[in-house]
């Protein structure tokens, strides 16, 4: 592998983007931004127990995995003719875990962006400003704090979300020159029924981002979130909804070269690669975390690149990064 200076060095700010995925959060607090946390954390009310069971029956953390189980029982008992009222209550049970993932990350996340240092914000806010785009498939907030938190380096770095006032996204005006794209929504983001609308955080505001969330939450009002537990069922998702699908078609029209930070390659994501093997992209900059030989990272570098065939893939140390922390 080669470190993150010299993939910066092989490439040209003007012509590099950038994906990030979970290890962009789990970079500042690994605790916090993994499933084993949020798990150990959630409550599905009244069926609670029974969701946990399966959790526990298929010894995993991971939500999206469990989801996608559960809907395969429902599909499979619903195709032989099984008890509909259990495939009802499978199927209900799965939005029950949405919501409730939904709920769990909105109440570990941070509530306030001075609970990161400017130290880090810093750290992060040059590594942002390397990229011309910034994709990314995470539902927190830490990368909308870093780029617009002022009177920290580089002070001139400035993106463009396509969020006009009302905060309204309108990326079809002649001012607006979108450069970060929520693939997969965001906290922040939500759905009024008429426009996608984000909380916007100002100090002389009586309630913070996440106290709005939570208050929209209580009126049964959720963020834009993508969190279906299949790649298909994702690209559905996407595609129904005009914020979601306008940043879906920028990263298939992306050219140059995308460095991807943080995402393990699995399966659950492969709209988003293949997307981007569908790109102009002419080389992709993959970060591995720890060591190369593990099992798991030999089954990320596998698939990215199968999944990004048969343009270039080149890998570089996640820890040579300096987000958040210095290198």
């Amino acid at each position: 592998m080669i470190n993150f200076a010299q993939a910066l060095n092989q490439t040209e700010r003007q012509a590099r983007h950038v994906l990030l995925g979970n290890g962009f959060s789990q970079a500042w607090n690994h605790e916090i931004f993994n499933y084993k946390y949020l798990f150990e954390r959630a409550s599905f009310g009244v069926r609670d127990a029974a969701i946990k069971s399966i959790f526990r029956k298929f010894e995993t953390y991971d939500f999206e995995t469990v989801m996608f189980n559960m809907l395969a029982s429902a599909d499979v008992l619903e195709s032989y003719g099984g008890n509909c009222v259990l495939v009802d209550k499978i199927r209900s049970d799965t939005e029950v875990l949405k919501e409730s993932l939904i709920q769990v990350i909105t109440d570990c996340h941070p509530s306030l962006p001075s609970g990161v240092a400017d130290e880090e914000y810093e750290l992060a806010r040059h590594f942002l400003h390397e990229f011309k785009k910034i994709f990314s498939l995470n539902y927190d907030l830490l990368m909308y704090w870093a780029r617009n938190k002022s009177d920290i380096e580089p002070e001139a770095f400035r993106t463009d979300d396509g969020f006009r006032w009302p905060s309204s996204w309108c990326a079809y005006r002649e001012d607006v020159n979108q450069q970060v794209f929520f693939l997969h929504g965001a906290l922040h983001l939500y759905d009024n029924g008429t426009a996608i609308k984000k909380h916007a955080y100002n100090n002389d505001a009586e309630t913070t981002i996440v106290e709005q969330v939570r208050a929209n939450l209580r009126d049964n009002k959720f963020p834009l979130f993508v969190s279906e537990p299949t790649y298909f069922k994702k690209a559905e998702k996407i595609k129904h909804n005009p914020y979601l699908d306008y940043c879906f078609r920028q990263l298939r029209e992306s050219n140059g070269d995308m460095f991807i930070y943080g995402h393990s390659f699995d399966e659950s994501d492969k709209h988003i690669f293949d997307e981007l093997k569908n790109s102009n992209v002419n080389r992709f900059y993959v970060s591995i975390f720890g060591d190369e030989n593990s099992e798991q990272n030999q089954r990320t570098i596998a698939n990215a690149r199968t999944f990004l065939a048969p343009k270039d893939v080149i890998f570089y140390s996640a820890a040579s990064t300096p987000i958040w922390r210095v290198a």
